[in-house]
């Protein structure tokens, strides 16, 4: 957390307690295809896969690894200590830094990078445990604004300090400033290659 009373967040979607992980694109394994391909050389036939190399995937299956148990680690905190999933914690903090604690569910959406749809159930169930609200856009007929309780806020404010400790273990502590640096440069490059801005393009919160 930054600055009291705003809390930070770790920002992240909601993971399952068991999250699935996703398939590793290794190539198959089959009796033609060595376990661990090397990346084809210049020339091949344009439909050959360009299979990961066993560098590459080392860093894959690492990445994948601690993802997983990174998004498991934060969602059980949370559950344990506010009664929300990680995602809900995120939608949270995001209203609580918003002006008048309050944002457009499109804009909520595209900041959480979820669907309409995830958005707006993980919104009712915030709205029936008292710590959102939602009220319609005066401007825009078929447009809401979510808004931050203070019933949600008091939780955001109880809930910040042991999930900011768990982040900081998690991450931060066992990084050199200069791997935090670049983790953080790397992550960006790879988010932003993931949200293309020409029209039409595939992402959750347009879905």
């Amino acid at each position: 957390m930054n600055t009291a009373p705003t809390p930070a967040s770790s920002a992240g979607p909601e993971a399952p307690a068991e999250p699935p992980t996703p398939p590793t694109p290794a190539a198959p394994a089959t009796p033609a295809a060595p376990e661990a391909p090397e990346a084809p050389a210049a020339g091949h036939a344009p439909d050959e896969p360009r299979w990961l190399t066993a560098g590459e995937q080392f860093v894959w299956r690492s990445y994948i690894e601690a993802a997983t148990l990174l998004e498991d680690h934060l969602d059980r905190q949370l559950q344990r200590d506010a009664g929300m999933p990680h995602v809900y914690y995120g939608l949270l903090v995001k209203l609580a830094e918003s002006p008048r604690r309050r944002l457009r569910m499109t804009e909520l959406a595209k900041y959480a990078k979820i669907t309409r749809s995830r958005l707006s159930h993980a919104v009712a169930r915030l709205e029936k445990n008292g710590w959102v609200r939602r009220e319609d856009c005066p401007s825009d007929k078929r447009g809401q604004f979510a808004i931050l309780t203070e019933e949600g806020y008091e939780v955001l404010r109880r809930t910040a300090p042991g999930h900011v400790n768990a982040v900081r273990q998690a991450v931060f502590d066992r990084l050199t400033p200069q791997q935090q640096e670049s983790l953080g440069e790397i992550m960006r490059i790879v988010a932003e290659g993931l949200q293309p801005s020409e029209a039409g393009a595939d992402l959750p919160w347009l879905r």
